[in-house]
């Protein structure tokens, strides 16, 4: 059953900033490390960002300088600061837990695009 319940994408042109929202519909948040990934069309789903229960964030390089995740254990929320987005970026993100796992349930994501 989906945990994760993604909100926050849109069309924004390059350069510009979206703030992603995660909320884990189920048991705490506080206990579990959460991942942003992202699926671009024709892609592999691949890991942007996770934090750690204590906090500890940690990026990809596409991510470095640009992303900023943070969470909210209190409010059951993570979320994803995307700053200085480029065409690239575009995709479906999606949240879950850190690492997945092969038979990790999926929600709908949030579609991101970036215009050039």
């Amino acid at each position: 059953q989906v945990q994760f319940v993604e909100s926050g994408g849109g069309l924004v042109q390059t350069g510009g900033s979206l703030r992603l929202s995660c909320v884990k519909s189920r048991n705490t948040l506080s206990i579990v490390r959460v991942g942003w990934y992202r699926q671009a069309l024709g892609k592999q789903r691949e890991l942007v960002a996770y934090i750690t229960a204590s906090g500890s964030a940690n990026y990809a390089d596409s991510a470095k300088g640009r992303f900023t995740i943070s969470r909210d254990n209190a409010k059951n929320t993570v979320t994803l600061q995307m700053d200085s987005l480029k065409p690239e970026d575009t995709a479906i993100y999606y949240c879950n837990e850190y690492p997945s796992g092969p038979l990790a349930d999926w929600g709908q994501g949030t579609q991101v695009t970036v215009s050039s």
